[in-house]
C-alpha cells in the first residue's frame, strides 16, 4: 500500500515542477534575468524534476513485495527532503537574492545523495 502513496507524491511533485517551471519561465522571466539567477532557477527546476522520477523509482520498487523494505521508504523520504531544501532553496534565493539561502543548497545535496545510497542498500539488503 505504502507504494500507492509514494507515486502520488511523485505525481504531485511532478505537476509542481512543471507549474513552477512554466511560472519561471514566464511570469518571472524578467525578475530572474534582471537579479542574473536564470540558471539557478533552472538548476533547482532540474533537480527538483530528477528527484521526482527517482520518487516514482522507489514506489515501483515498493511495490514489488521482494524490494519493498524500509530502506526504500527512508529513501523516499530523503528524496523528498531534498528537494525541498535543495530545489527550495534555490528557488527562493533565484527570486529573492537573499545569498544566505546557498548554504541551506547543500544539505539537500546530501539528502539526494543519502536517498540514491538507501536505494542501492536497498536491494543489496535482500
Amino acid at each position: 500500500m505504502q507504494h500507492k502513496y509514494t507515486i502520488v507524491v511523485s505525481a504531485v511533485l511532478g505537476a509542481l515542477a512543471v507549474s513552477i517551471g512554466a511560472f519561471g519561465a514566464h511570469a518571472l522571466k524578467t525578475t530572474l534575468q534582471m537579479n542574473g539567477y536564470t540558471e539557478v532557477f533552472q538548476t533547482a527546476n532540474e533537480y527538483h524534476f530528477y528527484h521526482v522520477f527517482a520518487i516514482a523509482l522507489v514506489g515501483i520498487l515498493q511495490s514489488q513485495e521482494k524490494f519493498n523494505n524500509k530502506w526504500l521508504t527512508w529513501a523516499g523520504y530523503s528524496f523528498l527532503t531534498g528537494i525541498l531544501f535543495f530545489s527550495g532553496s534555490l528557488y527562493i534565493l533565484s527570486i529573492t537574492s537573499i545569498k544566505i539561502l546557498g548554504a541551506i543548497t547543500p544539505i539537500g545535496g546530501v539528502f539526494f545523495i543519502g536517498g540514491w545510497i538507501l536505494v542501492a542498500g536497498s536491494m543489496l539488503k535482500k
